[in-house]
Parts: C-alpha cells; sequence; structure tokens
C-alpha cells in the first residue's frame, strides 16, 4: 500500500507563490512517476506537471509552463511543485498522484496512488 499526503496550501495573492510538497509513505518502490493534478470548483480535475523518476524528464500544462516548476527528491520520497506568479483562475485542489509506469504521465488514468489534496486560493 501507497499513502500520499500533500502539504503546502493556502491562500495567497495574485502575483505570489507557494511551495507544494508530496511525501510518499508505504511500498515506495512501486512508484515511478509521480504528477500533480488539479480541481477547482465545477470543473473536471486536470493535469498540472509529472516528472518521470530517473533524468527525470517532465512535462507541464500550458496553463502553467513557466510559472511553475516540479522536482523530487526520491531519498525523501517526495515531489514538490513550486508555483510562481499565480493567477486566481489557480484557485483549486491540487492532488499529488503516484504511477507504477515510468513516464511522466498527462492522463489521471495513467496514475495508481493518489493524496487527499491541498487547496491553494489565490486571491485577486
Amino acid at each position: 500500500q501507497v499513502q500520499l499526503v500533500e502539504s503546502g496550501g493556502g491562500l495567497v495573492q495574485a502575483g505570489g507563490s507557494l511551495r507544494l510538497s508530496c511525501a510518499a509513505s508505504g511500498l515506495t518502490f512501486s512508484i515511478s512517476a509521480m504528477g500533480w493534478f488539479r480541481q477547482a470548483p465545477g470543473k473536471e480535475r486536470e493535469f498540472v506537471a509529472a516528472i518521470s523518476r530517473s533524468g527525470p524528464s517532465t512535462v507541464y500544462a500550458d496553463s502553467v509552463k513557466d510559472r511553475f516548476t516540479i522536482s523530487r527528491d526520491n531519498a525523501k520520497n517526495t515531489v514538490y511543485l513550486q508555483m510562481n506568479s499565480l493567477k486566481p483562475e489557480d484557485t483549486a485542489v491540487y492532488y499529488c498522484a503516484g504511477r507504477q509506469g515510468a513516464g511522466a504521465a498527462t492522463f489521471s488514468t495513467d496514475y495508481d496512488y493518489w493524496g487527499q489534496g491541498t487547496r491553494v486560493t489565490v486571491s485577486s
């Protein structure tokens, strides 16, 4: 069993920054690539960023490219999402996800494990 726990969410003004963390525990050897998704009120969950285990290679949604940076510390079994230049439209619950596959996937159905989410609110 794998547990993913997100932290770092909160309220920030537009233009500000937040850093989200996702700590994995349990059978962490079964996790390869990891990703971040978000779900705004009344909207479907959408892909934000993903990172492979080795390399690592990264991929971003166009809406966050050049503002968000995903990274990981394999020794700590933790993945991060540095979010800069935040906009009100970034307001959402952010979910960490892990998958057994190696690639940095962009579809939620490619992920095997999910955290409970952390809320990010960006005020204008």
